[in-house]
Order: structure tokens, then sequence, then C-alpha cells
């Protein structure tokens, strides 16, 4: 059974907040709120606080959070949609955030990154973790290649398509 205040709830806290839509799965049933339409190609999964869920319940895919900045110029009108990639010089693909959030570079404090300058990494395996709203979404790679670069400080905000990583793809 749905219950309906907390149904209301969620849609007031949409409605005045930055976020463009969410989706929960609780007790076998899903929730989808959302402002605008949201793009296909997302890849984050939501987790408890103190474990991250893994791609085999994947409440978020295809969800875009947060929508572009709006009244900026330049840089929000050029960026690809959330979660997308972007080809950048010397055949390095961008990978940018699908929301705003706060950017973990690992599980817990006190455990290993998920991924380092140089790593390979393939094809839905994990680069990081955005906090969104006390959700912890795992952030996975669209695509196998060689990190050449991590543009985020660990523990830092992030924006709506703002890049995170640069990879190598791997042919």
């Amino acid at each position: 059974m749905i219950d309906l205040d907390f149904v209301r709830g969620l849609i007031l806290a949409i409605d005045e907040s930055g976020i463009d839509s969410i989706e929960i799965s609780r007790g076998g049933t899903r929730i989808r709120i959302a402002k605008t339409a949201a793009p296909a190609a997302v890849s984050a999964a939501p987790a408890l606080p103190a474990a991250p869920v893994h791609a085999a319940a994947p409440a978020f895919a295809g969800s875009a959070l947060v929508g572009p900045p709006q009244g900026t110029a330049g840089d929000a009108a050029d960026a690809p949609p959330s979660g997308a990639t972007a080809p950048v010089a010397d055949n390095l693909t961008e990978i940018r955030s699908p929301m705003v959030g706060t950017f973990y570079r690992s599980p817990s404090p006190e455990a290993p990154s998920y991924v380092e300058v140089g790593s390979r990494v393939t094809k839905g395996q994990t680069l990081c973790i955005l906090e969104a709203m006390k959700l912890m979404n795992e952030l996975e790679a669209e695509m196998s290649g060689i990190v050449r670069e991590i543009l985020i400080e660990d523990a830092e905000p992030v924006e709506y398509g703002q890049p995170l990583f640069r990879i190598e793809p791997l042919p």
C-alpha cells in the first residue's frame, strides 16, 4: 500500500528543491516523480547510507535528478545531457555528473578509492558515489577504458553536467 502522505512529502520536497525527478523503491513499490522527461543514458543506482546498492537494483537508472542550470550562458547550454559522455582532446571521453550532489571517491572514508588515475575500468564498473538528499548513487563507467583524469576532489560538491572523469576508451 502506498502512503499518500509520504508521496505528498516527496512531491513537496521536489518542488522546493532543484531536483528534477526522483525514483524510490520501497517495500516492493516503485515511485517515480518527475518534473520533466528524463534522458535515457544515466547509469546510477541508489544505496543505503551504510552501503551502496550494486547495479543489480538500479532504481535511478535512466533518471536525471537535476536539470541544467538556468540562466547561464556558454557551458550550460553546450554541456551534454546528464551522465552523458563527451569527447575531449587527445581521444579522452568526459564522464559528467548526472545530478547535483557530493562526489565521493570511495564507499567510506577508510575504504580505498573506486578508481585512480591510470586505473583500467570496464563498462558498468563503479567510478564514484554521488550523494544527493542522503541517497548514495553509484556512478558507473559507460565504457571500458583507462582513467586519465579525475577532475573533482573527494567530498566536493558537484553540479549537473560537471565533468568528473576523463577516460581513454579501449578499442
